[in-house]
């Protein structure tokens, strides 16, 4: 029922997109390029919005790294880290920023409202802030849609008894991630029961309960570069919607998988 829906939020949450990586599958077991970013995180999107519940309230999310690198070099800025990338700064932006449009339409086909979320991640800390900024102004007309632009490596989002936090998880540490959100967000804190940190940067799914606060990493859709495959990094190829329930939080999970969008 319509009272039922009203109490609904779904989540949709892609770990470290990394648009502008460039993976060759005979080094790296995965061919990735703008065009094959484009089209996972598309059809992910389309599939999760078809199977999600009639919920008023929708959160479009990006666990940071929604761009692979930072500035006219192919670099990350902080480490300086060279990294492979698939054409020219500008054209990423293009896509990238038009691949978010394609997951807010998606979103908006269902539900009622639409919030959307790009952490900072370490390989895009200017990239982030400007992509924020461009989707706000996109729908700036449209009631809908809100868009956090916050500069800050935290953003938080509160449904009823529900408090969500977003970090990459670059910056700090899954066990300080609680007393972040109780000294953030201390009323929200004392008003609500369930409170969730939602992270990226590690590329696998791990969850851990602390006192008064669940802490929980997320895998990716993106495939692996030659740094990533030779490091030994392996993990699981997914996105996901968590629906919460603004009383009782969590009562829905979907995924979704990168594999079954590679013949498309």
């Amino acid at each position: 029922s319509g009272k039922v829906n009203e109490s609904l939020l779904a989540t949709y949450i892609f770990g470290d997109p990394h648009f502008g990586m460039m993976g060759w599958a005979e080094e790296t077991g995965d061919n990735y390029d703008l065009q094959i970013a484009t089209r996972v995180h598309c059809h992910a999107m389309k599939y999760l919005v078809d199977n999600a519940p009639e919920a008023e309230q929708a959160i479009v999310l990006n666990l940071g790294d929604l761009l692979h690198y930072d500035s006219m070099e192919a670099k990350t800025p902080r480490s300086g880290h060279f990294v492979d990338a698939d054409g020219r700064y500008a054209r990423m932006l293009d896509v990238t920023i038009k691949a978010m449009r394609t997951l807010i339409d998606e979103a908006l086909r269902k539900h009622k409202k639409v919030h959307v979320i790009s952490a900072i991640g370490n390989h895009d800390e200017t990239g982030a802030l400007a992509v924020a900024r461009c989707l706000k102004i996109a729908y700036e007309r449209e009631k809908r849609v809100s868009v956090d632009t916050s500069p800050s490596v935290f953003n938080y989002f509160r449904w009823g008894k529900v408090l969500l936090g977003v970090h990459h998880g670059h910056t700090c540490k899954p066990d300080k991630l609680p007393g972040v959100m109780a000294t953030d967000r201390a009323r929200d804190w004392g008003e609500t029961t369930h409170r969730h940190w939602l992270m990226g940067h590690i590329h696998h799914a791990s969850l851990k309960e602390y006192a008064g606060c669940t802490v929980e990493s997320f895998n990716t859709l993106a495939g692996k570069d030659a740094y990533a495959a030779n490091g030994g990094w392996r993990s699981q190829r997914s996105a996901q919607c968590l629906t919460y329930h603004s009383e009782y939080g969590i009562v829905g999970r979907q995924y979704v998988f990168a594999d079954m969008f590679k013949e498309w």
